[in-house]
C-alpha cells in the first residue's frame, strides 16, 4: 500500500510538471520577447501515459515535456539596466533614455561606457552571435517608431562592434518599433520601459 502510494505521488507530480512546463512554455511566447529568441531544451524524463497510477480526465492526453528554463533577473533600482540570464542566454536591456537623447539615435559617453561594460561580458561568455534589438513606445507613428528604434539599435551594434574588434562575432541588428512592448504604455512609467535596446547572446559553456 505505502509503496502504491509512493507511485501514484510521484507520477502526479511528473504529470504535474510536465502540465505546468506547458503553459509556461506559452506564457514565454508572450509579446516581450522577440521572434527567435526562445530557448528550448528537451526533457530528461520520460512519462509512461499508461500507467495506472497516472489519473488523467477522460479524453486528456500528456502535454509534450520540456525542461523548465530557469531565468534570473537584476535590475538596477532606477530601472533603467535590467539582466535576464537563463540557462541558455544573457539578454541586457538597456532604458533608451539613458543611451541617448530625446527621438535621437546619438549615443552618449557615459552610454559608451555602459556599452563596453556589456562587450567585456559578451567576451566572457564567448559569444559569437549578438542580436541588437530596438524598440519605442507607441506615441508617434508606428512609421517613425520602426525607424528610431533601428537606428539606435544601429547605434548600439557599431560601439559593441568597434569593442570586440572580433571578426568571428556576427550581429542580428533589428528594430521592432512598438511591437513586443514589456509594460503597458497607457503610463509614462511604462512608455519608458518600452523605450529600450537589447542586446542578447548565447551563454559560454565555461
Amino acid at each position: 500500500m505505502t509503496s502504491r502510494l509512493t507511485a501514484s505521488l510521484t507520477a502526479t507530480l511528473l504529470l504535474t510538471t510536465t502540465l505546468y512546463t506547458a503553459t509556461t512554455a506559452h506564457a514565454d511566447d508572450g509579446p516581450s520577447v522577440p521572434p527567435g529568441t526562445e530557448a528550448t531544451a528537451l526533457a530528461p524524463v520520460e512519462l509512461d501515459a499508461n500507467d495506472p497510477d497516472l489519473k488523467l480526465p477522460e479524453g486528456a492526453t500528456l502535454a509534450e515535456p520540456k525542461v523548465l528554463d530557469i531565468k534570473q533577473v537584476v535590475e538596477d533600482e532606477s530601472g533603467e539596466e535590467r539582466r535576464e540570464d537563463t540557462n541558455a542566454d544573457v539578454k541586457f536591456a538597456l532604458q533608451a533614455e539613458v543611451l541617448f537623447p530625446k527621438d535621437s539615435a546619438r549615443l552618449s559617453a557615459a552610454a559608451k561606457a555602459r556599452l563596453a561594460a556589456i562587450a567585456q561580458e559578451i567576451e566572457s561568455q564567448n559569444a559569437t552571435r549578438i542580436r541588437v534589438f530596438g524598440f519605442t513606445d507607441d506615441l508617434g507613428s508606428s512609421a517613425h517608431g520602426d525607424v528610431l528604434s533601428k537606428q539606435r539599435a544601429n547605434a548600439v551594434h557599431q560601439v559593441l562592434d568597434a569593442e570586440l574588434n572580433d571578426p568571428g562575432v556576427t550581429f542580428e541588428v533589428r528594430g521592432y518599433g512598438e511591437d513586443y512592448p514589456i509594460a503597458s504604455n497607457s503610463s509614462e512609467e511604462g512608455r519608458k520601459k518600452n523605450r529600450r535596446v537589447e542586446v542578447s547572446f548565447a551563454r559560454g559553456e565555461g
